[in-house]
């Protein structure tokens, strides 16, 4: 996609700076012709003096400003001038100069976050996901095709392989007890374990009626000869299961009942155990750990990162569907949130800038590097070339005045001289 992309873009800018050229070219071929005619008619008028004078300064100027803009890139006509072929004799020089610049004016800490500071990154997150303008359409096309690439371009047995281990890796760095301790302690504390509860009665009370038989069968068998032949098994087995429907139902109906209340004290003290207990903590470390190593673990987490590629794959391809439905909506809400809570504004700007204060305290000198080793490794030509392209047509335009403003200098002096 880049390079279809830039392509055109390339062989456009090409075309806009041989036009220029041949512009600022044309305009000296055209001065040397007036000042060709207008020597041979010099004694015919004082006007053709005029002329000549405008002609003859601005083939000077137009001369000189050429000699000034082939010397930046090439020598010119190849003649070994000193002190032309600037660019191309000084490519590593540049490249060090380029790449302190980049350190110095962008990436240290003080300069990142002095720039940053007045920056509301969250607020401008929260307007592009709220919003549907074209200008975001086209950026989230190119990063969405850009994507795909990358995602289709890698080896997936081994990016399979890092993401799989990654996880594992952090998995195997938390500590999931004292997070489940306070996952539970904070729904009990919001009441939110009530509804999983009576979820769980009612799943119990199902599971009882659809296995009467097996618990009558369970207590003829655990009855002894007696009880069988006075049919007390069938007694005992009813009276069971009628104090468990009883229970149960007393249980789903009253938010105080005793057992509901043993049953949440007994979740307070797991979620305490888990965050205070050594042994326990220790107990589901190595419960957690014994699960890691479990090969079913493995393929797991295999199904999960190939579900999850093809998921971004199918997100990717088509980003309008994705960003549509409960999704879409999703993005939507969260950047209207970004937008309106400044609290939260404040949090995500403080975490950006000093996630980015980091990346330019610790890596400033790589990327600094990474510019350098980048310009060192190309060639001459591509130097020459890539920077001619980017202001070659402005310096076209400096020929173009360079030959005008010499012809109106000699247009001047030959003016004084003819009053003097």
């Amino acid at each position: 996609m880049s390079e279809t992309g830039s392509f055109p873009t390339m062989r456009g800018g090409e075309q806009r700076l041989r036009r220029m050229r041949l512009t600022a070219t044309g305009l000296l071929l055209l001065m040397a012709a007036l000042f060709l005619l207008a020597r041979h008619n010099a004694g015919l008028h004082p006007a053709w003096g005029y002329l000549l004078a405008f002609s003859e300064a601005a083939m000077v100027g137009g001369f000189a400003d050429w000699f000034a803009v082939t010397a930046l890139f090439r020598r010119p006509l190849g003649l070994p001038i000193p002190h032309t072929a600037i660019i191309p004799e000084n490519k590593d020089r540049i490249a060090d100069t380029m790449a302190v610049f980049l350190r110095e004016n962008f990436l240290t800490p003080q300069v990142v976050a002095r720039r940053l500071r007045g920056m509301n990154l969250a607020a401008t997150a929260g307007r592009f996901l709220a919003e549907n303008r074209t200008g975001e359409r086209r950026l989230r096309d190119g990063a969405t095709g850009l994507m795909a690439d990358i995602l289709r371009s890698l080896d997936q047995n081994c990016l399979g392989g890092m993401v799989k281990e990654g996880l594992r890796a952090q998995l195997h760095k938390i500590e999931v007890a004292p997070l489940v301790g306070q996952m539970i302690g904070a729904a009990i504390a919001d009441r939110r374990h009530l509804p999983v509860m009576d979820s769980a009665i009612r799943w119990i009370g199902r599971t009882l009626e659809e296995n009467e038989e097996l618990v009558r069968s369970i207590i003829a068998q655990r009855a002894n000869r007696l009880f069988q032949l006075t049919g007390l098994d069938a007694r005992i087995a009813n009276a069971v299961l009628d104090g468990m429907y009883k229970l149960l139902a007393e249980c789903a109906v009253q938010p105080d009942h005793p057992l509901r209340h043993r049953v949440e004290e007994g979740l307070q003290d797991l979620a305490h155990g888990l965050q205070h207990d050594l042994a326990l903590r220790a107990k589901v470390e190595a419960m957690k750990l014994e699960l890691l190593a479990d090969p079913a673990v493995g393929y797991w987490l295999d199904g999960l990162w190939e579900r999850s590629r093809a998921a971004l794959l199918r997100a990717v391809d088509d980003p309008e569907q994705a960003l549509s439905g409960q999704f879409g909506a999703m993005l939507a809400e969260l950047g209207g949130a970004l937008e309106r809570d400044q609290r939260l504004q404040l949090l995500i700007n403080r975490f950006a800038r000093r996630t980015l204060v980091g990346v330019a305290s610790r890596y400033g000198g790589q990327i600094v590097q990474l510019v350098s080793e980048t310009v060192r490794r190309w060639d001459a030509r591509t130097v020459t070339g890539r920077i001619e392209m980017a202001v070659g047509r402005d310096l076209q335009f400096i020929r173009i005045n360079g030959t005008m403003v010499g012809g109106m200098v000699g247009l001047g002096l030959h003016f004084i001289d003819g009053i003097l």
